[in-house]
């Protein structure tokens, strides 16, 4: 069995760390120079592994092993939210690394901007050909605006080849990830199989009523947006627990009042709102009542609503014989101590499971926080499933799955 070095690859996870530190955690937006100062420090260690290691022109960093398969594919992000944790992605690349110095026969990726900075999933995707140059040129950063052209030719990737990822080089690709929730921790458990990668379906809700004055206009006058985006919002609420199902989130990420002065009724509101799950029939259903409120807000209300589908996901199932691999394992190296359980999130493994068999791992997160600074899990627990991965990997090599 390969013996992973768990002293070294805690060693690695903290010198990446400090990259960008804040606080206890990480400032390291995509394409920022700490970004790329740490997809250049990557470079470096996946070369000590004898890999051969590039940078694309999206970012990707990518360590290709060089002696023969089959091969697994591992790895995740290395960019962080503002201001955010230490382990989302970073533990997924950094595990890679270690298998790899484990002498398993891996290639390690560190996908560009899973976090979003300026698209969904663009270096994933990249990888696996659903980014078109068309879009390159339209997209650009959320917080500053900054076209993703100019922010790759600043970064010094302009003009490289982007990497395509030939499925039929692997059997699978697995992912560790911290479980960015408490239901590990709160059950007293050491790891997770994930059974699957729920989808996120993205709405944007118009409404328009009529600007007018705070103080002039009566209260049976008005045609206030912003009000009216409250009610819809608060019957959405009150509707979905009736039709979710039982790991479903929904989610308003954002309310826009125009226009936004404390003497004015608003006269339109724009309402960012998704929702979550990992099974088709249950979001179709929450898509159908979210659509109805709409219907019966226009019938009720005097402003006027409007939905805009945004982006429709597809749920991602794991790979059931790698997940097989994960529970043996597990149980090996935490017996009774791990679950199987969903991703409340998304994440690179949904892209790779559309070209390869996926599977992922969780490790528990101290108080469910992450995209935050505090994001945390303890080392004991880091290297319980960075052994957990090993086992799987060389379990999973050894099978009879055909690659690709």
């Amino acid at each position: 069995m390969a013996q992973v070095d768990t002293e070294r690859f805690l060693k690695d996870l903290n010198e990446l760390r400090r990259i960008g530190q804040f606080k206890t955690g990480v400032h390291r937006p995509t394409f920022s120079p700490e970004d790329m100062e740490s997809r250049h420090w990557l470079v470096a260690r996946l070369e000590e592994c004898g890999l051969e290691a590039s940078i694309d022109g999206i970012g990707n960093v990518f360590g290709r092993h060089k002696g023969p398969g089959p091969h697994l594919l591992v790895g995740s992000h290395i960019e962080t939210q503002n201001q955010a944790g230490w382990l989302d992605g970073a533990l997924g690349v950094m595990s890679g690394v270690a298998l790899a110095r484990a002498g398993l026969p891996v290639d390690v990726i560190a996908f560009a901007d899973e976090e979003g900075h300026y698209g969904s999933f663009i270096g994933s995707r990249s990888a696996t050909g659903l980014l078109e140059e068309g879009e390159i040129d339209r997209l650009s950063n959320r917080y500053h605006g900054k076209p993703l052209r100019d922010a790759l030719r600043e970064a010094g990737l302009e003009g490289r080849e982007r990497l395509r990822l030939d499925p039929s080089r692997y059997k699978g690709f697995f992912e560790l990830h911290i479980e960015q929730g408490t239901q590990l921790e709160s059950r007293g458990l050491r790891a997770g199989v994930v059974t699957g990668i729920v989808a996120i379906w993205q709405f944007r809700i118009l409404i328009t009523g009529m600007q007018d004055h705070a103080g002039g206009t009566t209260m049976a006058e008005r045609k206030d947006a912003g009000l009216a985006a409250v009610r819809l919002l608060a019957r959405i609420d009150q509707e979905f627990p009736m039709v979710c199902g039982e790991r479903s989130t929904w989610t308003c990420g954002r309310i826009a009042l125009e226009p936004g002065a404390p003497s004015i009724i608003p006269g339109s509101a724009e309402v960012l709102f998704q929702f979550r799950d990992i099974d088709m029939e249950t979001l179709e259903r929450m898509e159908r009542t979210l659509r109805a409120i709409v219907g019966e807000s226009n019938r009720r209300e005097r402003c006027t609503a409007e939905l805009q589908v945004m982006s429709r996901s597809i749920p991602s199932p794991c790979h059931e014989a790698m997940m097989a691999t994960l529970d043996r394992a597990a149980e090996a190296e935490a017996p009774g101590g791990w679950m199987r359980m969903p991703s409340g999130a998304g994440h690179d493994a949904q892209y790779m499971a559309r070209i390869m068999p996926a599977a992922m791992l969780f490790a528990p997160s101290i108080g469910g926080i992450s995209h935050h600074w505090a994001e945390d899990t303890k080392e004991e627990d880091l290297a319980l499933n960075v052994r957990i991965l090993a086992r799987a990997a060389e379990d999973f090599l050894r099978s009879n799955v055909s690659p690709g």
